[in-house]
């Protein structure tokens, strides 16, 4: 199995590497690469940082939008955003002005209400499933992020002084806010399904 974990400068890479291994993943490729993005088996979209800045970053990378847009969407290939990565599969992002996502799921990301909750949302926090995913399990999961999700096709949340999204998903995308790489046994169980999954 090839798996096409996508450098643009903008993710928390080595620790995810690490995390897919010990899921049981072999045949990673961590690659800026659109050619090796374009024939890969299952693809994971890190992101650490502001919307509009991995947003850019991604852009700039010769052929990636392109290839994404074939492999993910036109062929089905199994994709994994995780926190930042999860939040550019929305239309638009607020992080500093408004920026264009992927639009692969209709909806936006706006900064978490300071009135209502802490910010940013830091720590251990429940999954809880709200669709039949066979990604997404009730369970704990660390999250590190400011800004969430709101909009269509959620399949999880989670409470932070009110109801925020966790998890997203459809076809064959998923997204996740939380870090998999640093929830221990629930984030490694995580990979695993989705090296498994069959969609």
């Amino acid at each position: 199995m090839n798996i096409a974990l996508i450098d643009y400068g903008a993710g928390n890479l080595h620790s995810v590497h690490n995390a897919l291994r010990a899921a049981g993943a072999s045949g990673i490729a961590i690659t800026a690469d659109a050619d090796v993005v374009a024939k890969a088996d299952r693809i994971v979209l890190p992101g650490v940082g502001a919307f509009g800045a991995c947003a850019a970053a991604l852009r700039v990378v010769p052929g990636m939008i392109e290839a994404l847009e074939s492999r993910v969407r036109g062929d089905g290939a199994p994709f994994l955003g995780i926190c930042v990565g999860m939040q550019l599969m929305a239309e638009t992002g607020e992080e500093h002005g408004v920026h264009a996502g992927l639009g692969w799921m209709k909806g936006t990301v706006a900064l978490l209400d300071r009135k209502l909750a802490k910010v940013p949302h830091m720590g251990w926090n429940d999954v809880v499933p709200t669709s039949d995913n066979p990604l997404i399990l009730q369970g704990e999961a660390y999250f590190l992020h400011s800004y969430a999700y709101r909009g269509e096709d959620v399949i999880a949340t989670t409470d932070h002084d009110g109801e925020i999204t966790a998890a997203i998903g459809r076809d064959t995308m998923i997204g996740v806010q939380f870090h998999p790489e640093k929830s221990q046994r629930y984030g490694l169980a995580l990979l695993e399904r989705f090296l498994a999954w069959r969609p």
